[in-house]
């Protein structure tokens, strides 16, 4: 919009995101992860953060942008596909983990201009996860408290190149790692796979329009009130507000996640 498997005591090599900053934390033991709390007020902030309204305790922002200083913070990572700024890196240095059709070009989410990375085979997960996992552990370090990492659903989009089995698999990779660094993290969309998601150990939810798409109950069957939903129609945020306001955590933003000053911005919360 990188996976060291989990342990007790981890020790990460050090890696480099597309940023370039080098991560090698110390061993340490880890902690027990703090989920976000139920039913929480919440901001999505996943374009540029500000300072949030009165009552917000829970905000999503990039993995680039500094938590709340007094409150619950979700780290956004694009774990499956690669941010556009950052596409010239990839192809510069891991241009191997791009997803590739068969007569060249890269297969590109034509929604986002993002291009998908390649996990279709463990080598390949396992190198991905070596970088993913190192930002997973700078969300730790700067005080994040869970991972939301976007596209779980990106083999959709891969024209049959990639399977839900694969997704899954690197997935987990991502999950250990978040608990061993003591961060809770969420499934993002894909509502059809929430048992998948539990059994691989996605801890909430973060969906996106389930009210327009009524998919709601798909996720709350699974992850009950540890649910956290954006919608971008004024009509579903209505219906969401109506039939889970009392349960689930749930806001209107505009699609492009704007700060106020924005023409565009929109923020409501039920």
């Amino acid at each position: 919009m990188g996976r060291v498997l989990g342990l007790a005591t981890a020790t990460l090599v050090a890696v480099v995101g597309c940023t370039g900053v080098v991560y090698a934390p110390a061993s340490q033991a880890a902690e027990d992860p703090v989920l976000p709390t139920a039913n929480a007020k919440w901001d999505y902030q996943i374009g540029k953060p500000y300072d949030p309204r009165d009552g917000v305790t829970l905000v999503s922002r990039d993995r680039t942008e500094a938590p709340l200083a007094d409150g619950y913070t979700m780290c956004y990572i694009n774990a499956y596909q690669t941010q556009p700024d950052a596409a010239k890196w990839w192809k510069n240095n891991h241009d191997d983990l791009l997803l590739k059709k068969d007569g060249g070009g890269y297969v590109v989410d034509s929604y986002w201009g993002e291009i998908l990375f390649d996990i279709s085979t463990a080598d390949k997960r396992d190198e991905l996860a070596g970088i993913i996992n190192g930002w997973i552990t700078g969300c730790a370090d700067d005080g994040f408290g869970a991972i939301e990492p976007d596209n779980l659903d990106s083999w959709t989009r891969s024209g049959g190149r990639l399977t839900r089995d694969q997704a899954f698999a690197y997935a987990k990779l991502i999950i250990d790692r978040a608990h061993a660094a003591g961060l809770a993290i969420g499934q993002k969309n894909a509502a059809g796979q929430t048992q998948q998601g539990t059994a691989a150990g996605f801890d909430f939810a973060v969906a996106e329009e389930c009210g327009r798409y009524r998919e709601c109950s798909a996720y709350t069957a699974d992850y009950a009130d540890q649910v956290y939903v954006i919608e971008y129609r004024s009509q579903d945020f209505k219906y969401s507000c109506q039939r889970w306001g009392d349960e689930l955590s749930i806001i209107l933003r505009d699609r492009k996640v704007t700060a106020p000053g924005s023409k565009s911005y929109v923020y409501r919360s039920c």
